[in-house]
């Protein structure tokens, strides 16, 4: 998120659901599990290359 409040966020995702809250969650949940597969992959390829030391994360 940029700059602007939560408020103001939270505002715009319920309205791109038109108003459906169950639908902003459902949207909100599916993208929070997108960017977690992401985050595995780039875990997985800093590991592959040796970035990732035991006890430190290079990601973190």
């Amino acid at each position: 998120m940029s700059f602007r409040s939560s408020d103001t966020a939270i505002d715009e995702i319920v309205a791109s659901c038109n108003g459906d809250l169950r639908g902003a969650v459902r949207a909100l949940l599916l993208i929070n599990e997108h960017l977690e597969t992401e985050l595995a992959r780039a875990y997985a390829a800093a590991a592959d290359r040796g970035l990732v030391e035991r006890g430190g994360n290079v990601l973190h």
